[in-house]
């Protein structure tokens, strides 16, 4: 049995408890939003507010939150991204409160972001290039000398916005270091949002996994399809790959003679046309093929418009010239 004292403790515990809980409910009741839900249903009483007191408490802590962000990673509240929303039935005998949680502003966008990075795949490509937002008018800052090539990225994403996608896609060809990744990037972010699926492939790493590929026939299928069904397929530094007769006939060839009719082809490179001829014409293997450097030529020159981008180098190393692009 307990001791007297024990109980006297413990009711004085108690008593410290309700106190604490009738102070709680005073405070609660003094706080704006919740005079405002007891303006638009006078029904709620001392007693219903003493019921739900948890989820009044948990509404109000959460639009506090809220309203000073810290930001979707140190979101404080129970579910990030997410606040308590009340709502009152007064269909039943008594008032009953109720509660949901609703995704904030922030959270949506991001989702809505992430669902359009969904659409892109890239490979062997910095994710962090990808994911970076700039505004028009930040990259023309950057460089004004890039004002031209920006314009033609620009007019070629409001057509397909317009028009649809066409079989005809766009050939960067400029310096190192002048942001024609970034572009395609930006180009390939802004087609997503449109609902276009897009790869982008940075072509010397490329064709050294392709050599791995060639003993698991299902493997490289996949990748070639793939390649092959894309709305938007960058090919990113095309002329830098170590090139061999198999991956330019067989890999190459095979998929811009599939997209060549049906879906638009994008390149960056520091080649000119002219010289990414040479490059397809020439292999290690078998040496001089120029027919089969203009072959593969007649697949890609007919169907992208060129984009001469200027500038300075924007990767922090000294610019040695670039004898292989074209004057």
């Amino acid at each position: 049995m307990d001791s007297l004292g024990n109980m006297l403790q413990g009711w004085k515990q108690g008593q410290s408890m309700m106190e604490q809980a009738e102070q709680k409910m005073k405070a609660l009741a003094e706080e704006p939003l919740i005079k405002q839900l007891r303006a638009k249903h006078p029904q709620i009483n001392d007693t219903i507010l003493k019921l739900h007191m948890n989820k009044l408490y948990q509404h109000v802590s959460e639009y506090r939150n809220c309203s000073h962000c810290p930001g979707l990673d140190l979101c404080p509240n129970d579910y990030e991204g997410h606040y308590t929303m009340l709502y009152v039935d007064e269909s039943q005998a008594q008032v009953q409160i109720n509660d949901r949680k609703i995704a904030c502003k922030k959270f949506n966008a991001r989702q809505k972001e992430e669902h359009i990075r969904s659409r892109i795949h890239s490979f062997y490509i910095d994710e962090k290039s990808l994911k970076k937002r700039y505004s028009i008018e930040e990259i023309l800052d950057n460089d004004p000398e890039r004002v031209k090539a920006v314009g033609q990225v620009m007019r070629y994403i409001h057509k397909v916005k317009e028009e649809g996608l066409s079989a005809h896609g766009l050939y960067l060809a400029g310096p190192f270091g002048t942001g024609k990744t970034f572009l395609m990037g930006y180009m390939m972010h802004e087609l997503a949002e449109a609902g276009y699926s897009g790869v982008i492939i940075y072509m010397p790493d490329f064709v050294e996994d392709l050599k791995l590929l060639m003993h698991d026939a299902i493997k490289l299928k996949e990748t070639i399809d793939m390649l092959k069904e894309t709305d938007v397929l960058v090919f990113d530094d095309i002329g830098a790959e170590n090139l061999s007769p198999w991956v330019r006939d067989h890999i190459i060839g095979t998929i811009l003679n599939y997209r060549m009719e049906r879906k638009p082809t994008f390149y960056t490179s520091n080649y000119h046309m002219a010289e990414l001829e040479r490059h397809f014409s020439f292999t290690n293997r078998d040496g001089d093929e120029q027919h089969k450097g203009q072959r593969l030529m007649n697949r890609i020159a007919p169907y992208v418009e060129m984009v001469i981008v200027a500038g300075s180098n924007k990767r922090g190393m000294p610019d040695l010239g670039n004898e292989e692009v074209g004057e």
